[in-house]
């Protein structure tokens, strides 16, 4: 279930993702991001200097004509070039690292999040959606990760170092430059807002198209069956066209801070040569003091710029953040409960007891339904589509929980047990077999971890599958492909007999008929869980 989360008002909202994402991700990284904002505080102090170095060069060299500053002069600028060199190239290391340690630990901590989800979240959402907050939603938060980072401290550090030689050469003047700045405020944020609204209708987007592409891909045999390539490139053309409007309506967007900066600096620009030309022609102001302004007025806009956008890229990984979080709020309802203890079995005996269950409220699967299925007996639930079968196997290992009644093994309810006993005890082979992109060794074995090779052999050859399994070139190192592929149907449906009879000696010697087995799976489908 989702967390209800109190409805803030936007700036308190992005100050609480802010904090959020500073606190679980971005303070293992302290110490990387001390020191590139050390590097970053060299590079603007350089570039600072640089501007401040105008001031001589016209006053000195040019105007007094002073040769014994040039080498002074020159080598000074050769080394703030270095310094502000080794301190841009060790700055962009450090925050593309952290930028990209901050998304590894945000996927990994998703992806083991997603893991305890409950199987009803994922009925819920589409994978397309749940693969874009590993993807395209993990690129914004990186992007804005470092490129916040990088403009809050190179930029914003640059700026405030060149203000400071504004203000030393003539403070008057510098305010007389900053006076317009002030008006753009009110724009900048009007267009970091619409850019977070555009940038999470993106990504719905882009997690909808994700899905018709993995389904469409996986499909493809179905597709061409039935001749539905044209239907299906309809498909996929209007989403990709609703992408497109989406992508060029935050290009425009995003672009519109740039023009708004470009009159500004020029119009702060014109204040200062009118201004500051009539200083020099009256000769209350040197050239280079007021070149050296200049300068750093010039070199102060490219940083200035680049803050105007520092909220436009600041609400798309904040919008990014949000989804994010939004998977790390769920909290699973199928858990174990305190004092859960494992699951001793005695014999195997599974009865329901006046169940009751539904998938929604409203619709009810199961109603006051009571069973019991001896131990040691093979029991062929018969019914029709719809009457419950699959909700009474899905309710045994708790993929969901009962709303009445109760369901016990060897008198144990399942829910007083641990999950991680119960379900090591339930070998499941569903109509729909599932079988992961790894060898088939891998498969055999999956939830076996360390498991002997002698085991796995032992359930392939109850499978019926050892023989055909060594006529392979590689073996049991042989690769199935996605879904299994790269097998037959009847060729997957062994090797998911023979995964869940790996370790389970009982398991084999009670399904070693495994053409009994396959009968019994074959009339499935025909109403017989």
């Amino acid at each position: 279930m989702f967390k209800k989360r109190p409805i803030l008002e936007e700036p308190a909202r992005t100050a609480a993702l802010l904090w959020r994402l500073g606190r679980d991700f971005m303070r293992p990284n302290a110490g990387r991001i001390a020191l590139a904002f050390g590097l970053m505080g060299a590079a603007a102090g350089s570039t600072a200097l640089r501007a401040w170095l105008m001031q001589p060069v016209l006053d000195r060299v040019f105007v007094g004509r002073d040769a014994s500053w040039l080498l002074l002069i020159a080598g000074g600028a050769l080394a703030l070039a270095l310094v502000k060199g080794i301190a841009d190239y060790g700055e962009a290391v450090l925050m593309n690292r952290v930028g990209q340690r901050v998304i590894a630990d945000v996927q990994i901590a998703l992806f083991g999040h997603l893991m305890r989800a409950d199987l009803s979240y994922f009925h819920r959402h589409p994978s397309g959606t749940l693969i874009a907050r590993f993807t395209s939603d993990a690129v914004l938060l990186r992007n804005a990760a470092a490129n916040v980072l990088g403009a809050i401290g190179k930029d914003a550090l640059t700026v405030v170092f060149l203000v400071g030689v504004m203000f030393y050469q003539d403070w008057v003047l510098a305010l007389v430059s900053f006076f317009i700045f002030p008006v753009a405020i009110h724009p900048i944020v009007g267009i970091g807002r619409r850019m977070r609204r555009v940038t999470a209708n993106t990504q719905t987007e882009v997690g909808q198209l994700t899905t018709l592409l993995s389904q469409t891909f996986q499909g493809a045999r179905l597709v061409k069956a039935y001749g539905m390539e044209a239907y299906e490139r309809r498909r996929a053309a209007a989403l990709f066209e609703r992408l497109f409007a989406l992508i060029d309506r935050a290009t425009r967007i995003r672009s519109a801070a740039s023009p708004m900066m470009e009159t500004l600096g020029g119009a702060a620009i014109a204040v200062v040569i009118l201004y500051g030309g009539h200083q020099v022609i009256g000769g209350v102001r040197t050239p280079g003091a007021f070149f050296s302004f200049v300068t750093a007025l010039l070199l102060a806009y490219q940083p200035v710029k680049s803050l105007a956008n520092l909220n436009a890229s600041l609400q798309e990984g904040l919008a990014a953040a949000d989804r994010i979080f939004q998977v790390f709020d769920i909290e699973p309802r199928i858990h174990d409960l305190p004092g859960a203890k494992p699951l001793s079995i005695a014999g195997g005996e599974i009865s329901f007891d006046h169940v009751r269950f539904g998938y929604a409220p409203g619709a009810v699967a199961l109603d006051n339904i009571s069973l019991t299925i001896p131990a040691g007996r093979t029991v062929a639930l018969v019914g029709a589509s719809g009457a419950g079968k699959s909700t009474i196997l899905n309710l045994i290992p708790r993929f969901f929980d009962v709303e009445e009644g109760s369901i016990t093994i060897d008198g144990q309810d399942v829910r007083s047990v641990t999950l991680a006993s119960l379900r090591a005890a339930i070998a499941i082979v569903s109509q729909e077999v599932t079988l992961f992109d790894d060898t088939l060794r891998a498969n055999i074995a999956y939830g076996r971890f360390g498991a002997a090779a002698t085991d796995i052999e032992a359930a392939a050859r109850a499978a019926g599958i050892d023989g055909f399994i060594r006529d392979l070139r590689d073996g049991y190192d042989t690769q199935v492909g996605e879904h299994g592929v790269r097998l037959s149907g009847g060729q997957r449906q062994r090797v998911a007999i023979a995964r869940d009879a790996e370790g389970r000696p009982d398991f084999i010697a009670r399904r070693s008929d495994v053409g009994a087995r396959q009968r019994i799976r074959a009339s499935s489908a025909s109403g017989v869980a």
